[in-house]
C-alpha cells in the first residue's frame, strides 16, 4: 500500500535552537531551522557539491579583490516586500558590524565593503579571496527594512525571509513550528507543515520514530544506529561529514595555560578505544584539527598518540601531577564520549569536573571575552564550507570569539592562506599551520565525525559532507 507524504513532517532534534536569526549563533540545532526560513544567497549542489546560483543569478570577479553578484527578479519575502541587492548587502554587512558581534564575522572578515545598486551587489574584499564563494554558499539573506524596523532582539524572535517556509511559532526549548511558504520562488514545499521538537534524549529521539511520533531524527549515535537497523519501516543515513570532533583547551588561562599539561591530556586519550567501543566504526581516525573532506587536510603532523605513562610523566615535570579542570559541555555532545575523556584524564592524575548547561549557555559561555568557560571541551566544528580556513581560523586565530589561543606566527600563516589565490602556497601555509598546532597543543583532533539520523524508509536525503537540511530536498518516495 502506497503511503502518501505526511501533512506534517516531524522532526526529532536533540536541543532547541539557540536562535533563528541567521547572523548570530552557527550551530547545527539552530541552522537545520533557519536555513528553510531564510535563502542564501548561493549554494551548493547536493550531489556534486560545486557551486550553483540561488538567490544570485550569476556573478564574475573584475579584478582581484571586486566580485560582482546579480539578484534573482521576483524573490519576495514572506511579508511581501520584494527581495533586493540592498537586501543582500545588508545580510553580510550586519555580520561585519564589529558591535554586532557575529560568531560568523571571522568567516567574512575579508570583506572590505557590500554595497548595492538595484539587483546588483559589489563585494569588495581587503585581498584576493580563495574562499569568498565558500562562505557566501552560508549566507542567509535577510530583509534590511524589517530588521531596522523591529530591531534585532525582535527580529530573532519573529524572523522573516524568502525561503520555502514561514515561522508558525517558536516555544523556545520545546518546539518551533513552520508553514509552508506556498508562493516560494523555487516551487512550492513538499510538506504543509514541519515541526522540530526538542527531545534531548537519543533514546527518546530512537522510541519516537519506532512508535511512529517522528518522521526523522537527528542527531543519533552508534548504539542509536545499530538499535534502528532491526526496526521496521525506519533506516539510518550515516554520513562522514567535514565536521571535525576535537577537545579544545583553553590556552590563555588555568592549568591548560601550561603546554606540558596540554601535552598531558593529548596523550592521556585512548583514542582507539573511544573510536572502536562508542562511534562504532562511525568514526575515522585523524591527525589534526579537521577532516579530509575540507580542502587544507595534510595529513602530515604525526598526531599524538595514547601513552597513559608519558602524561603522568609530562604531569610531574609540570609540578602539578593533580590538576583540577573544569569540562564544560552540554546535551548536543555525546555524554558518553565526555565521560570517557574524563576517564582517561583522571586515570592519569587530572580531576576533572563535567559541568553540562543548555547548548545557548554553553556557547555564550565558550563565546566570552574573558576565556573563563572552563578548561577543556569535547567539541564538534562544521564550517559548511569544505576548506581548512573554516575550521582553524576561527577556532585558532587570535580575537576570534572562538579561541582561546594565541600565536602570531600561526595567525600569520592562515592569513597567508587566505589571501592568496595560488593553490599550492595555501597547501603549504596550511601545512605549516598544522605544525605549529602540533606544537603548541590548543586542541586534539579526535576523529573525523559521521552524522547519524534516523528516518522513516520512505524518506529519500542525503546531507552530504556538509550537512545541509533543506526541506525540500527531503523527499517522500511512497
Amino acid at each position: 500500500m502506497k503511503s502518501t507524504a505526511p501533512a506534517t513532517l516531524i522532526i526529532d532534534q536533540a536541543n532547541s535552537p539557540a536562535t533563528l536569526d541567521p547572523a548570530l549563533q552557527y550551530d547545527t540545532d539552530s541552522y537545520v531551522v533557519y536555513r528553510n526560513i531564510f535563502d542564501q544567497l548561493i549554494r551548493r549542489d547536493p550531489t556534486t557539491l560545486k557551486i550553483i546560483p540561488w538567490v544570485a543569478t550569476s556573478w564574475s570577479q573584475t579584478n582581484p579583490t571586486t566580485w560582482v553578484f546579480h539578484i534573482r527578479n521576483g524573490i519576495k519575502f514572506s511579508n511581501g516586500s520584494p527581495l533586493t541587492g540592498a537586501d543582500v548587502a545588508f545580510s553580510l554587512n550586519r555580520i561585519l558590524n564589529p558591535s554586532f558581534a557575529s560568531p560568523q564575522f571571522a568567516n567574512f572578515s575579508v570583506v572590505k565593503s557590500a554595497t548595492a545598486s538595484g539587483q546588483t551587489v559589489t563585494i569588495t574584499t581587503t585581498s584576493p579571496s580563495p574562499t569568498l564563494l565558500t562562505y557566501l554558499t552560508t549566507l542567509s539573506i535577510v530583509p534590511e527594512q524589517y530588521v531596522t524596523q523591529v530591531g534585532n532582539q525582535a527580529f530573532n524572535l519573529h524572523p522573516i525571509g524568502s525561503g520555502p517556509y514561514v515561522l508558525s511559532s517558536w516555544i523556545q526549548g520545546s518546539e518551533v513550528l513552520l508553514k509552508a511558504n506556498n508562493s516560494y520562488w523555487a516551487g512550492k514545499p513538499p510538506y504543509p507543515d514541519v515541526e522540530f521538537r526538542t527531545v534531548p534524549s537519543a533514546a527518546s529521539r530512537v522510541a519516537d520514530l519506532q512508535s511512529g511520533a517522528a518522521d526523522i531524527a537527528l542527531e543519533l549515535g552508534p548504539d542509536n544506529a545499530t538499535q534502528l537497523k532491526g526496526s521496521a519501516g525506519l533506516k539510518v543515513i550515516a554520513v562522514p561529514t567535514e565536521r571535525i570532533a576535537d577537545l579544545y583547551m583553553n590556552s590563555l588561562t588555568g592549568p591548560t595555560a601550561s603546554l606540558q599539561v596540554r601535552e598531558a591530556i593529548a596523550y592521556a586519550i585512548d583514542y582507539p578505544s573511544i573510536i572502536d567501543n562508542l562511534e562504532q566504526g562511525y568514526a575515522k581516525p585523524v591527525k589534526e584539527v579537521l577532516t579530509p573532506a575540507s580542502f587544507g587536510y595534510t595529513n602530515t603532523v604525526p598526531g599524538f598518540q595514547y601513552d597513559p605513562a608519558k602524561a603522568k610523566q609530562l604531569l610531574a615535570a609540570a609540578n602539578d601531577p593533580h590538576p583540577n579542570l573544569v569540562f564544560p559541555t552540554s546535551p548536543s555532545f555525546s555524554s558518553a564520549v565526555v565521560q570517557a575523556i574524563q576517564a582517561n584524564l583522571e586515570a592519569v592524575g587530572f580531576n576533572v569536573q563535567i559541568v553540562t548547561t543548555n547548548q545557548p549557555t554553553f556557547l555564550k559561555d565558550i563565546q566570552s571575552p574573558t576565556h573563563n568557560w572552563g578548561s577543556i571541551r569535547y567539541g564538534i566544528w562544521s564550517c559548511s564550507c569544505l576548506d581548512a580556513d573554516g575550521t582553524i581560523y576561527p577556532l585558532f586565530h587570535t580575537g576570534s570569539i572562538w579561541s582561546s589561543y594565541s600565536n602570531p606566527a600561526f595567525d600569520q600563516l592562515v592569513n597567508n592562506a587566505r589571501t592568496t589565490l595560488n593553490t599550492a602556497q595555501r597547501k603549504a601555509d596550511y601545512q605549516q599551520a598544522f605544525a605549529i598546532l602540533q606544537k603548541d597543543v590548543p586542541a586534539v583532533g579526535l576523529w573525523q565525525y559521521y552524522a547519524i539520523d534516523g528516518v522513516k524508509s520512505n524518506i529519500s536525503w542525503n546531507p552530504g559532507p556538509q550537512e545541509t537540511f533543506f526541506i525540500p530536498e527531503i523527499k517522500w518516495i511512497g
